[in-house]
């Protein structure tokens, strides 16, 4: 698998930000601290620009093409996808038509792993992008009305870039995603998108619940996105999620819940042969995760013999969890020994600094990076490797309980 970076700054190199992008009014660039920070230093690119896209321009098509072939001279394998990113959108790269051709010259599959479609003003474009080899794309569609993507996202041409979505849905692996916002695409309108991109043959739709408040994971000091506007609950947009998937033959997941044909995150708790497998846990430390995964990791955990608690923060993804969130623990709940998020973005030194505050010194150790596959990454993947996913991160997460508990 061989990604090719175009860089690009998100708002910048996108024709503007949708209304509704995480990246909207961010502010400032403090370092949160990260598993990937030096033991003496808060702060590195990673949790400093990185988190924030902060970079600069698109890169030239030479640099691209430079970086791809350095890339290649160390992949011991040979490649079987190529997946085109960046933290600007694809389709307003400068010389996109270029940059596929070339790319499509190695004769190997090529994956957009997003596009919002706005910089596409040619539906030919499809064509071209189907003749060099694309075989997947993750094409946001927000509505299938044009006048919805005009005025939402701000496409300058959304009947175009609608006509390039549906031609490729006719002749690769398209999926469509869509940012649900309440009184704006949902309800009716939702139900025709979904229509639409069934008729059509997409794949299948990641529909994404619009954030507006810190505890939903906005984090850069960008809260809130749209000032007043409502939000679903989690249980509401599962909800709407499990609905339209029963409604609808083409598969149709949701972020922060759930996947509902393969019944993820968390698909083992309905595999008692599976969960039997996993290591015993023989040790006691407290776990702490988000809002929304936590009684579903206290309930695999307990199923192996934990007795401690899993904690949960304010901050409903495990992943965004940051050093505020950790702040507001009540201590006296915690076992002498404390497991956080592999991606919390917090400093190994001040995580432990904030939870033996009360005067225990507590020992503070990043687990596994993930335990389950959100609808994002199942979108693409059966139910077995789900589930494999979910071994390899529940069996690595007990056995750092085992390693380091009391």
């Amino acid at each position: 698998h061989l990604n090719v970076d175009l860089g690009g700054r998100p708002g910048l190199d996108c024709r503007g930000f949708c209304s509704y992008c995480y990246f909207k009014h961010v502010q400032g660039t403090t370092s949160f601290g990260c598993k990937y920070c030096l033991p003496f230093q808060k702060g590195c690119d990673y949790c400093t620009r990185g988190v924030r896209e902060g970079y600069t321009g698109f890169k030239s098509l030479r640099t691209v093409a430079d970086e791809t072939l350095a890339n290649l001279q160390v992949m011991s394998d040979d490649v079987d996808r190529i997946t085109i990113s960046g933290g600007g959108d694809p389709s307003c790269y400068p010389e996109f038509r270029d940059l596929i051709e070339l790319l499509g010259s190695m004769e190997v599959p090529l994956h957009i792993g997003y596009t919002s479609g706005k910089g596409f003003d040619d539906p030919g474009i499809a064509d071209h992008l189907i003749e060099n080899g694309l075989a997947e794309v993750s094409y946001t569609i927000f509505a299938a009305d044009p006048d919805l993507r005009r005025r939402w996202m701000h496409d300058p041409t959304p009947e175009a870039s609608l006509a390039v979505l549906e031609r490729l849905c006719g002749a690769i692996d398209a999926y469509a995603a869509a940012v649900v916002i309440p009184g704006a695409n949902d309800g009716e309108i939702l139900e025709a998108t979904c229509a639409w991109l069934e008729d059509r043959g997409a794949k299948g739709l990641i529909l994404m619940r619009f954030a507006n408040r810190i505890d939903q994971g906005l984090i850069l000091g960008n809260a809130p996105i749209i000032e007043g506007q409502q939000v679903h609950t989690v249980d509401e947009f599962h909800d709407l999620v499990t609905r339209l998937n029963e409604q609808f033959s083409m598969k149709i997941s949701g972020t922060p819940l759930g996947d509902p044909s393969i019944g993820s995150p968390f698909a083992i708790l309905h595999e008692p042969d599976l969960l039997k497998k996993l290591p015993r846990v023989r040790g006691h430390a407290t776990v702490i995760t988000g809002s929304i995964a936590a009684p579903f990791i206290q309930r695999v955990l307990s199923i192996r013999g934990y007795r401690s608690r899993v904690v949960r923060v304010r901050k409903e993804i495990a992943c965004l969890i940051t050093a505020e969130d950790l702040a507001g623990v009540n201590l006296s709940k915690l076992e002498d020994v404390v497991i956080i998020p592999g991606r919390a973005f917090v400093h190994d030194v001040e995580a432990r600094r904030i939870l033996s505050a009360d005067g225990v010194d507590r020992e503070v150790v990043r687990g596994p990076d993930t335990l389950t596959a959100d609808a994002e990454t199942s979108m693409g993947m059966t139910r077995i490797e789900v589930l494999e996913k979910e071994m390899e991160g529940f069996a690595a997460l007990i056995n750092t309980i085992n390693q380091y508990g009391r």
